[in-house]
């Protein structure tokens, strides 16, 4: 199970023009803010990524302004794993738990996820937090990844499972996010 202490939540690629061409973009902004408001209450880093960005643009400004210190890295290779400064600033994260979330799911997510099991890490894809232009390469992402070691999950799943408890000093806060 996810723990505040070992989880890392990774952002692949949410950008302008790969947002606007997903199935379901509706959900994105949602999802990913409340991920992203919810790790920041729990103390969790967060790490994000942009895909040749001179190409396909910036993150749209709604997570930008979520993320808010949190610069983007930018990379070419599909695997966010394969850009050293990622793969830098994930070890010194210190984490060993990575929440997935990426455009596309069936590409630079997938990639990216196959990587980090390779590598070691333990890792939770959210279903509704990766993206593809059709639902097929969606349902096909998410089955190799899970075929390959990944735990499936939700952004609402992920957030109180990392709380456990309606006791937990973040449990008010992590269920106004996902109202």
């Amino acid at each position: 199970m996810l723990n505040t202490k070992e989880a890392v939540l990774v952002m692949v690629d949410f950008q302008t023009r790969l947002v606007e061409i997903v199935d379901r973009s509706d959900l994105i902004i949602p999802n990913l803010i409340r991920m992203v408001k919810g790790c920041q209450s729990l103390e969790i880093p967060i790490l994000a990524t942009v895909q040749v960005p001179e190409k396909l643009g910036p993150m749209p400004p709604e997570l930008t302004d979520a993320l808010g210190d949190a610069a983007p890295i930018a990379k070419a290779v599909f695997s966010a794993v394969r850009e050293p400064a990622f793969l830098t600033a994930l070890r010194q994260s210190g984490r060993t738990q990575v929440i997935l979330s990426g455009i596309e799911a069936h590409v630079c997510a997938l990639q990216t996820g196959m990587d980090l099991l390779d590598t070691g890490y333990s890792l939770h894809v959210l279903s509704d937090g990766v993206f593809s232009r059709t639902a097929e390469n969606h349902k096909l992402a998410l089955q190799r990844l899970h075929d390959a070691g990944a735990t499936i999950s939700s952004v609402e799943m992920a957030l109180f499972e990392l709380i456990r408890t309606s006791n937990h000093p973040e449990f008010r806060t992590i269920s106004k996010l996902v109202k």
